[in-house]
């Protein structure tokens, strides 16, 4: 696939193409990343990006030509636009899975006070990755373009993406490595015992509890089975004991 980002800081992205999965990509061919600089499309010899807002007001907006000149240089008729803003609708791995089956995507990144509102007639979509307010859209670009790669083929296995954390709407379980007891912390003896269904039963009921302990907005709209329902249940349960003690 290729991505493209358009900004006004092309530095920011310096060494972004080193960065291990994003390189992978980059060097098996099942990614293009273009970074290109919005500056070259304003007028003028002083390249005039940004202007102050009609009606008055605090900080610069980016002008609309600047960004609907270069979004028109690079967009393609399968193009996807995205643009980060805090209008957007919350990013999720969903939406990763979604842009990671687009041919080409441009992530249009704005900056300073904001952006002549004139160039959202020209957007696809419009994302935010958190209710916080930042500088610009250059690290949204990288958050969302990391977690594309991590799913274009060849980059990471695809086992490894199956049980994350969001993708089959629970957090993921806790996991552990060697060695075993360390300082009298101790992996879980069902993790040692090679009995594959009683792990799979630890690990399903363990991704429940971490859910419920920290996003519990996930289960209100995730469909559990049986099976879970019933593991909610113990859950619940155990902590409530907990909590009596």
């Amino acid at each position: 696939m290729r991505i493209t980002v358009l900004t006004i800081f092309p530095e920011l992205f310096e060494g972004f193409h080193a960065f291990p999965l994003v390189k992978r990509a980059l060097e098996n061919g099942s990614l293009e990343l273009v970074i290109t600089d919005m500056r070259a499309y304003a007028d003028g010899s002083y390249r005039h990006i940004d202007d102050s807002p009609y009606g008055g007001g605090a900080g610069m907006i980016l002008r609309y030509p600047v960004m609907a000149r270069a979004l028109a240089d690079v967009r393609s008729a399968k193009s996807h636009t995205v643009l980060f803003a805090a209008s957007g609708h919350p990013y999720t791995q969903k939406d990763a899975r979604r842009f990671a089956e687009s041919e080409d995507l441009i992530l249009v990144c704005g900056h300073y006070e904001g952006i002549d509102a004139r160039i959202l007639d020209d957007i696809d979509e419009e994302i935010s990755v958190g209710d916080y307010v930042l500088s610009g859209g250059e690290l949204p670009a990288m958050t969302v373009i990391d977690s594309i790669v991590r799913l274009l083929d060849g980059t990471i296995r695809t086992v490894s993406t199956e049980e994350e954390s969001f993708e089959n709407g629970l957090l993921e379980y806790p996991q552990y490595t060697r060695p075993a007891s360390w300082n009298g912390r101790d992996v879980p003896a069902v993790l040692l015992s090679g009995n594959h269904e009683q792990i799979r039963l630890w690990r399903k009921k363990e991704s429940l509890k971490r859910t419920l302990l920290y996003r519990p907005d996930l289960l209100e709209k995730y469909p559990l089975s049986a099976e879970e329902s019933r593991m909610l249940a113990e859950v619940r349960a155990e902590l409530n004991g907990k909590d009596k003690k």
